[in-house]
């Protein structure tokens, strides 16, 4: 048991310190739950001082940004695989990575509740917006290889960059072929970093209208948002292990989209789709979506067993 939770910490501490030691699936889990355990002692803190309506609010944003953040996660892992970043510059990227949506998204919401209480109809055209990106993921339309993505062909023209990684930096000093004098030049790992801030600045585009179908109280869309943020360090290291069994989470993801986009447009209709019933309704799709990714891919592993066995 001690010997357990010495590993634990050196998990931890290696990762702070920029080393290249992976924490363990538990240890991963117990942050993940820790950060979990914080967004609902928030609520319960909601719940006392404001009522049972606002806390509602709140579980409901948080538990959509928690929904959509897994599949942002499993974009930064694929952009990670691409360029082959080493464990101990993910560590580092995704650090500095939430911190830059932690400010990005304060923006996306001060914008949101500025124009929503300036032009209520905005409502309707998020929920346009995420029902087009909804169907969108459900037929499974995926972007260009992210090494020749827009995005970084843009990055490349603007910054001077060298053609290796320099372990974690972003930055070093080098003389290019022609010069005589060091220079600095950016690593590709600071544009990997701007890549995934582009990325999840698409993503916001989704989830913060997503919250907005459930609360336009800016404080509690934030807060939702960030409590779920903050916990995505965690929530990616334990995805790095069991990634092979989310087969059919995205579908879930696209649902969440289709739902949230047609419970902002039911509005029109004078059809008006309860707090409650929306967490029900989202927790429901999300969980079942795990459950039959669980089991797909038990499948594959018996059916892949059983022919291992024939042969």
């Amino acid at each position: 048991m001690r010997e357990s939770t010495v590993a634990e910490r050196d998990d931890w501490k290696s990762m702070k310190h920029g080393n290249k030691k992976k924490p363990g699936l538990l240890s991963a889990l117990k942050w993940v739950g820790l950060w979990v355990a914080i967004a609902l002692v928030f609520c319960t803190a909601i719940w006392f001082c404001w009522g049972a309506q606002p806390a509602l609010e709140f579980l409901g944003g948080y538990l959509i940004e928690m929904s959509l953040s897994m599949d942002n996660l499993f974009v930064f892992m694929s952009i990670f695989t691409a360029f082959g970043v080493a464990e101990h510059a993910r560590h580092r990227v995704l650090h500095w990575g939430i911190l830059g949506a932690v400010v990005l998204r304060l923006l996306f919401v001060l914008l949101g509740a500025a124009l929503v209480e300036r032009f209520a109809w905005v409502l309707y055209g998020f929920g346009v917006l995420l029902l087009i990106n909804g169907v969108k993921m459900l037929r499974g339309e995926e972007e260009q290889d992210v090494r020749s993505s827009p995005v970084m062909r843009g990055i490349r023209k603007v910054l001077p960059m060298t053609d290796h990684f320099a372990g974690d930096r972003f930055f070093v000093r080098e003389k290019p072929a022609g010069k005589k004098r060091l220079v600095w030049c950016a690593t590709p790992l600071l544009g990997i970093l701007l890549l995934i801030e582009c990325s999840d600045i698409i993503f916001a585009i989704d989830s913060v209208p997503a919250v907005f179908s459930i609360s336009t109280n800016p404080l509690i869309v934030y807060t939702s948002n960030i409590l779920a943020i903050l916990g995505l360090r965690q929530l990616y290291f334990v995805l790095e292990y069991v990634a092979g069994q989310f087969q059919y989470v995205r579908y879930g993801i696209a649902l969440i989209l289709l739902f949230t986009g047609a419970k902002m447009i039911a509005v029109l209709f004078d059809i008006q789709i309860g707090t409650g019933f929306s967490i029900m309704a989202i927790g429901l799709i999300l969980g079942i979506s795990v459950v039959v990714s669980a089991v797909y891919s038990r499948e594959l592993k018996r059916t892949s067993w059983m022919r291992q066995v024939k042969k």
